[in-house]
């Protein structure tokens, strides 16, 4: 009986022994209870998020979920120091996992609870707030400190704190719709590009997405030399043909600047390589002219349906029919080479399947601030246009509009979207472009560093952002997870661009 009782005794001890990952940060030993950590990995690469708090290096993404990574050094106020061999992130679960890096892991220890002390001995020469208590004399250590991660999070992230409001917020995204639209019965919505340094354009309802030249495109034997070969887009086969051989214009390797505008008409699709794209165009139907007959021709070359003429006549972008296009002899190649690699019907059920998902996709334009990826709903963007060499100043205008442009006699105003997202200034370059949209009735431009592409993402890869601060979790509220391509592409929500309180002083500047 003595002998089972002991035995019984053994083992209520041990169940009290508390399990702890101790780790480094700075010059002091750490503790966490080991009940919230999920995993210790090493350092991912982040996406970094304007409007977060400083603590915050960025987003990464965790086998198809976003982690925020968190900077226990920059929290502590300790010297700034970079990754290393030793670097880790403790993941760490308390109803939102957050990665916090660490100098070092130091050991997964077991510890009496009679080990353990409160922190009121030392309250008076250390700043114990984010501390639960004090484990002596284990590892090696005379103290490692007991950090309270949920008071942590509570006190550097309180929008992380709310989160049983995150999934309102998603419910909320979900059930959102757009009310209003601007007429634009008079107007041509155009996407223009630049091949062999003219400009050309195609409406924008023609345009499916705007990609980037992938690494390897499928070559196809004995095709006309317009038929660049054949790529895959999201589990579809898509033709690619070059606008400069059928123009026969001189030949050029693509680079980082090309791009593949997808061009539809009805469910048939392909891929015009273009040397750029350039900007989106709201063109009064007034300034089109019909191709003079002069030049009109019939055959290949009869894809330019249209002229339109801006800046009084001085820019002149040629307009591409794309029911024309899929005329031309080089497309319809292409697209009877895809039909021929369709190797049963199963196949082709299966693309037809992935058209029918289309309405599942958000289409957004994504742009570029500094070295991280945003998108906007397309439906949300005016129009895109070049950074003109001087904006107007505006005496008394408020301090977070950058000036004000001439937009075809409209007076438009412009903010720095850096300045907005609270990023660093730069000098203006020419890849920079202002992005309109309509706030509240108020056309309003945005200065980006540069349009990347028009993407169609799939509603499943977009999700609720982490809620990081207040103006963060209205502006930036959710993410595109594209994980097969290593992608974090932070969705802005435009309505939230410019406070309720600035849009009469932003129409005021405007009038």
């Amino acid at each position: 009986m003595a002998d089972e009782l002991e035995e019984g005794q053994g083992a209520v001890l041990a169940s009290e022994t508390r399990q702890f990952v101790t780790f480094l940060s700075g010059d002091e030993v750490f503790a966490v209870d080991m009940a919230p950590v999920q995993e210790i990995i090493r350092v991912p690469q982040v996406v970094r998020v304007p409007l977060a708090p400083p603590a915050l290096d960025g987003l990464a993404n965790l086998r198809g979920k976003v982690l925020p990574i968190v900077s226990l050094l920059r929290i502590f106020g300790f010297p700034e120091k970079g990754n290393d061999d030793a670097t880790r992130a403790v993941v760490i679960d308390l109803g939102q996992p957050l990665g916090f890096v660490v100098d070092r892991v130091s050991s997964v220890l077991g510890v009496d609870p009679g080990q353990i002390e409160g922190v009121d001995t030392i309250r008076a020469t250390v700043n114990t707030d984010l501390l639960s208590g004090i484990i002596k004399d284990v590892g090696g250590h005379a103290m490692v400190m007991i950090l309270d991660f949920a008071r942590l999070i509570r006190q550097e992230f309180d929008e992380l704190a709310r989160l049983a409001s995150g999934s309102q917020l998603g419910a909320a995204l979900a059930g959102q719709a757009q009310d209003e639209e601007e007429e634009t019965t008079d107007e041509l919505q155009l996407v223009s590009f630049e091949v062999a340094r003219q400009e050309y354009a195609i409406a924008i309802e023609d345009v499916q997405e705007i990609v980037q030249i992938p690494e390897t495109v499928i070559r196809v034997p004995h095709a006309q030399s317009h038929v660049l070969g054949i790529m895959t887009l999201r589990n579809r086969l898509l033709p690619l043909v070059s606008l400069r051989r059928m123009f026969d214009l001189p030949a050029q390797e693509a680079d980082e600047h090309s791009r593949i505008v997808v061009v539809s008409l009805g469910q048939i699709s392909v891929g015009v390589v273009m040397d750029s794209v350039n900007e989106v165009l709201r063109v009064p139907r007034s300034g089109v002219d019909a191709m003079p007959a002069l030049l009109a021709r019939d055959g290949d070359l009869a894809d330019i349906s249209e002229i339109c003429r801006l800046d009084e006549g001085r820019r002149m972008v040629s307009i591409i029919s794309a029911r024309n296009l899929f005329r031309h002899s080089a497309v319809k190649e292409a697209l009877k080479t895809v039909d021929s690699l369709r190797e049963d019907e199963e196949g082709a059920a299966a693309a037809q399947g992935e058209d029918e998902r289309a309405d599942d996709d958000e289409q957004v334009v994504v742009f570029r601030l500094d070295r991280e990826e945003f998108g906007v709903p397309i439906t949300s963007v005016q129009e895109i246009v070049r950074v003109p060499d001087e904006l107007t100043k505006v005496p008394k205008s408020p301090a977070f509009v950058e000036g004000v442009v001439n937009l075809r006699g409209t007076v438009l105003p412009v903010i720095d979207l850096r300045r907005r997202l609270g990023l660093p200034d730069i000098a203006r370059t020419d890849r920079q472009r202002i992005m309109v949209f309509l706030l509240s009735g108020v056309r309003t431009g945005f200065i980006v560093d540069s349009v990347a592409e028009v993407l169609r993402i799939p509603r499943a890869a977009i999700e609720v952002a982490p809620r990081l601060s207040g103006d963060q979790s209205r502006l930036l509220a959710r993410m595109a997870n594209l994980e097969k391509q290593k992608r974090l592409v932070q969705l802005i929500e435009p309505d939230h661009l410019v406070e309720a309180d600035q849009l009469a002083d932003l129409a005021a500047a405007g009038a």
